[in-house]
């Protein structure tokens, strides 16, 4: 089951339920957070919900998505109440451009590196038994609610980076309930976009790197996510001709921890259980277009699509101008 949010021709907001081609309309919502408090408190399965409210007027996916009414599949009313975070090192294949990108700065090839310590941890004790925490992960804070953009809105990256690029992942989708219980209302193709330039020179500038602008979407999906992933990551140069593509995997047989034990290592802090809040939770990648040379351009745009999770995730790169921050005294 895929739900979309998007708004009509007038700006109002709706939420469905896409189909093929096709989106029908949800009827008695118009955001994804309210369908999913609403079913948090009659405490009834989201898709049992949709199921029921899910009405005949549709709207042809193509018309939304070209005229640009896509919104991120889950939002909240207030951006501060929304938490973008993120996990690394997190999959079989990602330690290798990790370690490869921090190795280039100098170091004993013959010596682990603390990425590959991490990853090493990841692989030995991420899969515990149910029930009880693993290894815990790397993990990093990306921004709040208004760092997330929608299919078909431009990436906009500060003057003062080094670099744009993305990061095709999963993002786990969550609400808090009143009671404080995390509740997962699904998942979506992301883009995790980073600075990687400046998290290369030196690695303990990956929080500088990681706060920037994300993309999630189009669609979420309900229930649990497949064991195996797979999708295509690729960079469109400006007259839309692919310039790098590459093939990517997800899903907890790629991975070395599951998805259980990285929520629990997010979700284990009392401040990230703050009822009503939203969480967008990024589970890593293995596969970057930096790690084959790739640097990319304003107007270009990011491509990433897994058929699990309907249609592509389109993001043009763009840059926009920052000013000194001066602070004022009182």
């Amino acid at each position: 089951m895929l739900l979309l949010q998007f708004t009509n021709e007038n700006g109002g907001r709706l939420i469905g339920l896409l189909q093929d081609d096709q989106i029908r309309v949800i009827e008695g919502y118009n955001t994804t957070y309210a369908l999913a408090q609403d079913a948090i408190r009659k405490r009834i399965n989201l898709a049992e919900l949709v199921n029921a409210s899910v009405g005949n007027t549709t709207h042809l996916y193509a018309d939304v998505a070209a005229s640009g009414r896509l919104l991120a599949p889950l939002d909240h009313a207030d951006e501060a109440h929304c938490y973008v975070t993120g996990t690394g090192l997190t999959h079989l294949g990602s330690a290798g451009a990790r370690d490869a990108m921090h190795k280039k700065i100098g170091g004993d090839a013959e010596t682990l590196s603390d990425s590959m310590k991490m990853f090493r941890l990841g692989v030995e004790g991420g899969k515990p038994a149910d029930g009880t925490a693993g290894a815990q992960p790397e993990w990093f804070y990306k921004g709040d609610g208004s760092i997330v953009r929608a299919g078909g809105q431009p990436l906009r990256m500060p003057d003062f980076a080094l670099d744009g690029g993305e990061e095709p992942e999963i993002a786990g989708l969550y609400v808090i309930g009143d009671d404080g219980q995390p509740y997962r209302v699904g998942y979506a193709i992301g883009n995790e976009f980073s600075d990687h330039v400046t998290e290369r020179q030196n690695y303990l500038y990956l929080a500088h790197s990681k706060l920037r602008v994300c993309s999630v979407g189009p669609a979420l999906l309900v229930g649990e996510l497949p064991a195996h992933i797979a999708g295509t990551s690729r960079v469109l140069d400006a007259a839309g001709n692919v310039r790098w593509e590459k093939a990517f995997v997800s899903g907890e047989d790629n991975m070395s921890h599951t998805i259980a034990n990285l929520e629990h290592h997010h979700f284990k802090y009392p401040l990230f259980k703050r009822p009503g809040d939203v969480h967008v939770h990024f589970f890593g990648t293995a596969t970057l277009s930096f790690a084959d040379g790739v640097s990319v351009a304003p107007g270009e745009t990011f491509e990433i699509e897994a058929p699990a999770f309907g249609p592509a995730l389109r993001n043009r790169l763009d840059v926009f101008l920052t000013e000194f921050a001066k602070v004022s005294t009182l």
